[in-house]
């Protein structure tokens, strides 16, 4: 089994006085004394607009742990197809992996958040031909060598060669975020590797592993466990104290993620009769009591997690303490 880290870094707000850099250079630090302690790799989230400081420029900030380090793999898990010029981030995950002497592991999704695709014009039901088309034109603008012309739905490019090359041949590690048995048979038939979210419970995991391991033996290929990444929300807490805030702030953050990526609910208005009459103050106020019921409290912090299979309930809220493993054991 390898470990390494999966999570984010968060921007500060404030005034000319704040160093809104700092979280960035924190997470820098931490990626060096990771490294220093024989962790293989630290995995990148990339998000846009939620107003909480998240990483949303991945590759530039792992441009900064590439030259901090030496032997650290640095990946993306994941950048967000449907948001960007596939060309454009060839290009730009190329200089990476030339720099870093062939570091870069290349994790890719189709996205899910709902404020991200409005947020960028881009309708979310059109996130898996935009994947597609983009994987596409990234992986022959890495293995061209000669000049190509691409005339796809949502891209086109004339007469191009995509430079610089990658270290890595023929390109870097593709990792390919999923989790319905659908999805998880498209990256065995890529021939790529597995990225496994950190919500899902062992048992979960173990069957879409084992999903992944028999579509890629169908197909005639030897199974590693190193081509699956599995994710595991870590906390290593000093008392019970320290715990429940950990979890609770972990709950915190689910909740603001939850309530700013959900696509918005609209209610068509329903047409009223003739009769009906607006509620006066005092018919409302009955009505209130009439169908008043006890106030459910927030969930409680036990059930966010209290076990290591469970205990994920947001990649964001605690940065630091987040950990992953590269591959399940052997």
């Amino acid at each position: 089994m390898r470990f390494g880290l999966f999570g984010s870094a968060t921007a500060r707000h404030g005034g000319p006085d704040v160093d809104s850099g700092q979280g960035y250079k924190q997470f820098v630090e931490y990626n060096v004394e990771a490294e220093a302690l024989g962790y293989h790799a630290t995995f990148l989230v990339e998000h846009h607009f939620t107003g909480f400081g998240q990483v949303s420029a991945s590759l530039s900030l792992l441009t900064w742990v590439a030259a901090k380090t030496k032997t650290l793999r640095l990946g993306t898990a994941v950048l967000v197809l449907p948001w960007h010029n596939p060309v454009l981030l060839a290009e730009q995950a190329a200089t990476i992996d030339l720099l870093s002497g062939g570091r870069l592991d290349f994790g890719v999704g189709k996205g899910y958040r709902h404020n991200e695709f409005a947020g960028f014009c881009v309708p979310i039901e059109e996130a898996d031909a935009r994947f597609n088309e983009s994987l596409d034109v990234i992986v022959k603008s890495w293995t061209s060598k000669q000049r190509f012309s691409h005339h796809g739905k949502y891209w086109r490019f004339e007469d191009i060669i995509v430079e610089p090359p990658t270290a890595q041949k023929p390109h870097p590690p593709m990792w390919m975020g999923a989790g319905s048995p659908d999805s998880i048979r498209q990256v065995a038939a890529r021939g790529y590797n597995l990225l496994l979210d950190q919500f899902a419970s062992f048992e979960t995991v173990a069957e879409r592993i084992a999903i992944f391991k028999a579509e890629v033996e169908k197909r005639g290929r030897v199974f590693d466990p190193f081509d699956v990444g599995v994710a595991r929300a870590f906390y290593v807490a000093k008392d019970h104290a320290d715990k429940e805030s950990a979890l609770e702030k972990r709950l915190e953050a689910q909740r603001r993620l939850v309530a700013t990526s959900n696509a918005p609910i609209r209610r068509a208005a329903r047409a009223k009769p003739a009769s009906w009459r607006s509620p006066t103050p005092a018919r409302r106020a009955r009505k209130a009591l009439s169908t008043a019921r006890p106030t459910r409290s927030s969930p409680s912090l036990k059930s966010c997690g209290g076990s290591a299979s469970n205990m994920s309930c947001s990649m964001a809220a605690v940065p630091p303490t987040t950990a992953c493993t590269a591959s399940p054991a052997r």
